[in-house]
């Protein structure tokens, strides 16, 4: 399948917006909803749109970039199980014949996957979250990783691996679009800290305890609260990795004190092995970098891209230098 979602100029963007609108009404004829209206939500990795009905509630309809039907189909699969157990993760909708996904005719000769979900009732936190919020995220953490150590993986089921690899691929995309965000300077300091989360792979090992299926992508943007208490949305990041990765997701966005009230949540369900500090340093450092390199190509990005640096910088210095920073406010130079 080749690429359907052009990001890299304000035309190709437009013209991409276009198409998948096309695709959206293409890929509603297979579901048996009586919707009343439709409307475009955002574009990125996924797009998707907002389907409303008189009857059954509102729905997301996801138009898949790059993504096969058997990884698809597998993270549906993966979130039935954990609505069985914790009921406030999103709940795919089969088609009229049964399927999780289905396949729409682009009209250019290629095809796109698309699936439907149930709506996840909730709002993001505008104005930053409490300390009581930021405890309740790292129980969710928890309980999220709990779920996934007795998940039994079905034989077909096909989702990524976030770890080293993954990790080496991001960044090869960082030599082409650095010179958008950042001076000569600036991309030394991210090339000296990938060196060093690459070799700080080679010293962990997984185990039943730190590793399984995870979130992938638990940034603040992917947690919704509704009745006090946080639901998490998007799993299209869906895979395999350490559950700390999970956790530096979330306290990336934060404040010092909130990060580390998101810990002490998820110890009171889940104990953390020992060095777990230096190990989700390491992986902060590592979803900060991969969230640069994804967002690096998007013109709509550049700019909140340049207005971060001063405090990504301060971070890298501090990882490189072996100074403690997740829990202890840094100074920017």
């Amino acid at each position: 399948m080749d690429r359907i979602f052009q990001l890299e100029s304000a035309e190709s963007i437009k013209e991409t917006i276009v198409q998948v609108k096309r695709m959206a009404l293409l890929a509603l004829h297979n579901y048996d909803l009586d919707w009343t209206q439709i409307r475009f939500n955002q574009l990125s990795d996924t797009a998707t749109f907002i389907v409303e009905t008189n009857v059954d509630g509102t729905f997301l309809l996801r138009i898949h970039s790059e993504m096969k039907k058997e990884a698809i189909d597998s993270e549906l699969v993966w979130l039935e199980s954990l609505y069985d157990k914790l009921k406030i993760v999103p709940l795919g909708i089969v088609d009229r014949n049964g399927s999780r996904t289905v396949t729409i005719d682009r009209g250019d000769g290629y095809y796109a996957h698309a699936s439907l979900m149930r709506w996840v009732e909730g709002a993001h936190v505008n104005s930053g979250i409490t300390e009581g919020q930021a405890f309740k995220e790292g129980i969710l953490l928890a309980n999220l990783h709990s779920v996934a150590q007795d998940f039994e993986v079905p034989s077909n089921f096909e989702r990524p691996v976030w770890g080293e690899q993954s990790f080496k691929e991001a960044t090869t995309q960082l030599a082409d679009y650095y010179h958008y965000f950042l001076t000569d300077a600036e991309y030394k300091l991210y090339r000296l800290a990938i060196e060093k989360v690459l070799c700080w792979f080679n010293t962990i090992h997984k185990n039943g305890q730190n590793y399984g299926l995870i979130h992938g992508d638990l940034h603040q943007g992917n947690i919704v609260f509704h009745d006090g208490n946080p639901r998490p949305i998007d799993f299209g990041r869906c895979g395999f990795g350490y559950f700390l990765y999970d956790v530096a997701h979330a306290i990336l966005g934060l404040h010092p004190l909130q990060r580390e009230l998101v810990v002490k949540g998820y110890q009171s369900i889940r104990d953390l092995e020992e060095n777990w500090l230096p190990a989700l340093e390491s992986f902060s450092v590592m979803v900060m970098i991969e969230d640069y390199c994804h967002h690096a190509p998007d013109p709509r990005e550049t700019k909140g891209l340049k207005e971060e640096q001063p405090y990504a910088q301060a971070i890298l210095r501090n990882y490189l230098n072996g100074s403690p920073f997740l829990f202890n406010h840094i100074h920017l130079n």
